[in-house]
């Protein structure tokens, strides 16, 4: 599908009107936000569930620390709280799983022992502490949520899809028109030097991170209109009017920042200073661009919560960085690191062949991960003229060949994607029917009309030549003929090229293929290779053709997606939007998505909006495995069975009598 932009905002705003109109039904569900961009250079994605150690990937503004007295949010005094029931959890729709008076996840070992060491690889370098700004590389173990050192308001249930308990909010009350939200936090909540955890720290946090942070918290928190302190302990959040469902989680994963550590500082500066936390974990050493070391806090308020039962048994946490995922597996194998998390199909059944595995003395899980597996692919930028032809981008699809690269290359572990919503009942299959096709009709004439004539998948040769035939055609259909075997543009005369822009020497090997293939209609592409802090701010920049992207779902898909797919985040430097997507059409489905009041209505919207989007060709699909492939040395202690949604690394232990008998280097 081409960009577009012929219709006048009128006639966009009735036919948006006409699509959420077509979900308005009363009901109880919508979405939840996997908020980091995962390690979108891997082979698999294995990060793409929520952990401690998720990249930060968007902007930050130039304004000062101390100017954030100014907002767009109104703040007033409210005397008087809501008149509902005091709850101490949220789920998307029903009620929490685990009821008042719990002990603990049963996911966790509360009599787990406290103590040892876990050292694990981050790549390439980093020269902040800040993980809210686009400026600097965030050091590993902090994230948009907080990581190690930050307590947020509520903390998810890692066996429950889409559930929050409160953590420093001992209370919560929602409206029960869902206008607003309020929390009680605990009194005694406090900071790593002692101070209380104030209602004045959360709406500090709110605004400081809304108006000064990264562009995604403005579009998280697109739907909150309203800030207030009621007392001391207890804030209010009002929510629009048609609020998606999800807003009241969303604003519970806030980290709360202290005002009285940031308000002399300026925020939006990379800094490398030790940042003051609340959380289970302080930060006690750095080694700028080598090392950071986490402690745990012998005294941190919140230990005996029962949503910290059994978690944050390990004493210490160390992130060693290394140049590229070759030299961390070496580090590994040689005993340097403890736990490594495998994204590449020849290491997990080639690399760790050693006497230590056969020994027992390494091991090696998969983890199952019942989450939407979500879109991996070569995006292309369609701000580059030359990819804003939607035959060109199906061309380059087409000359991809998956089977080849599983068979030879991944030894045959991995399944091909397909959806943007894949392994998951979201994911649009065969012909558009009933809610789904009533959001699309209003678009009718804006949209190809493959859309509405013809099933999903979209049905392509298997074999490779057949598909490089397909693929010449399209791009002759194009404007492109072949001249001295490179093709070139009948108008400009310009040759088609295009650069792969890339940080991870090992996904070399997975590129080149598909280079060898476009070489063989006349397309000259290449591989660009860059340090980590090139690729990140070339890709922050949108200064590239093509990069590997990542777009992780949840089960409960929503706010996150406006910074993936709508116009207003297309020229916003660090959103997610890589692809450079302005389409009208587009901004509708994700409204509709987004406000969907039902689980029908979500499948209806999630649907509707993945036919577009594979229709319009926007990325080149790889492929996705449902599960995380884990290496350890065996000194650690896990519950069994594994939590169904979340990796949940911080229920783990160090065994005392395991880790004393393991020598560094066996």
């Amino acid at each position: 599908m081409q960009r577009v932009s012929s219709l006048a905002p009128r006639r966009w705003a009735a036919l948006r009107a006409l699509c959420l109109g077509a979900l308005m039904v009363s009901g109880s569900f919508t979405a939840t936000a996997n908020a980091a961009e995962p390690n979108a250079n891997s082979e698999q994605s294995a990060d793409s569930r929520p952990s401690a150690d998720m990249a930060s990937a968007t902007q930050a503004t130039s304004a000062q620390a101390t100017s954030v007295q100014a907002t767009s949010t109104p703040t007033s005094n409210v005397q008087t709280p809501l008149d509902v029931p005091t709850v101490h959890g949220l789920a998307i729709y029903g009620e929490p799983a685990h009821k008042p008076g719990f002990t603990h996840f049963p996911y966790v070992n509360p009599g787990a022992p406290v103590g040892g060491r876990m050292t694990r690889a981050a790549i390439g370098s980093f020269d902040s502490t800040n993980p809210f700004i686009l400026k600097g590389n965030s050091v590993a173990g902090l994230n948009y949520f907080g990581g190690l050192i930050y307590d947020t308001l509520m903390i998810p249930s890692a066996d429950e899809p889409f559930t929050e308990y409160g953590l420093l909010a001992s209370g919560i009350r929602l409206a029960k028109d869902r206008s607003a939200i309020e929390f009680d936090i605990d009194p005694r909540a406090r900071f790593h030097d002692g101070v209380a955890v104030t209602a004045e720290d959360v709406i500090f946090t709110y605004r400081l991170l809304k108006d000064e942070g990264l562009p995604f918290f403005k579009s998280y928190y697109h739907d909150v209109t309203g800030v207030s302190v009621i007392d001391a302990d207890t804030v209010r959040f009002e929510m629009a009017p048609g609020a998606a469902r999800e807003l009241p989680l969303i604003i519970g994963q806030l980290p709360v920042l202290p005002e009285h550590f940031w308000k002399s500082r300026d925020f939006t500066r990379a800094t490398l200073e030790i940042p003051l936390g609340s959380g289970p974990y302080r930060m006690a050493s750095l080694d700028a661009g080598r090392q950071v070391r986490y402690e745990r806090v012998d005294n941190y308020w919140g230990k005996d919560l029962p949503v910290n039962k059994g978690r944050h048994n390990i004493q210490t946490l160390v992130y060693d960085y290394y140049r590229d995922q070759t030299v961390s597996l070496e580090a590994f194998k040689a005993g340097s690191i403890d736990l490594h998390v495998e994204s590449s199909a020849k290491n997990w059944a080639t690399a760790y062949d050693t006497p230590s595995l056969h020994e027992g003395r390494l091991k090696k899980l998969e983890v199952p991960d019942s989450n939407p597996a979500g879109m991996q692919g070569f995006v292309l930028n369609e701000r580059r003229e030359r990819f804003q032809d939607p035959r060109v981008r199906e061309a380059l699809a087409l000359v991809f060949d998956f089977d080849w690269i599983n068979r030879n290359l991944f030894y045959g572990a991995y399944q091909q994607t397909h959806s943007y919503f894949e392994n998951s009942d979201m994911a649009a299959d065969g012909m558009p029917t009933g809610k789904e096709l009533a959001l699309l009709e209003p678009f009718k004439d804006e949209l190809p009309s493959a859309v509405f004539d013809k099933p999903l998948p979209i049905d392509e040769p298997q074999e490779l030549r057949p598909r490089l035939r397909k693929a010449l055609g399209l791009l002759r259909e194009a404007g492109y003929e072949v001249v001295k075997g490179q093709l070139v543009s009948r108008i400009s005369g310009k040759p088609l090229t295009l650069e792969v822009l890339n940080y991870d020497t090992q996904f070399e090997r997975i590129i080149q293929p598909w280079i060898r293939n476009l070489a063989r209609i006349g397309i000259k592409a290449r591989i660009r290779t860059v340090d980590v802090n090139q690729y990140i701010n070339r890709r922050r920049s949108f200064d590239f053709d093509v990069v590997v992207g990542s777009y992780p779902q949840s089960n409960s898909p929503g706010s996150e997606q406006r910074e993936y797919w709508t116009s207003d985040y297309a020229d916003v430097a660090g959103s997610r939007n890589l692809i450079g997507l302005k389409s009208p059409v587009v901004d509708a489905l994700t409204d509709a998505l987004i406000q969907a009041q039902t689980r029908e209505d979500l499948l209806s919207a999630t649907r509707a909006l993945d036919r577009v989007l594979r229709w319009g060709f926007h990325v080149v699909p790889q492929w996705h495995l449902a599960a995380t492939r884990i290496a350890l040395w065996n000194k650690f202690g896990y519950p069994q069975p594994f939590p169904e949604y979340q990796l949940s690394l911080d229920s783990w232990w160090i065994e005392p009598d395991k880790d004393a008998s393991l020598e560094p280097g066996e």
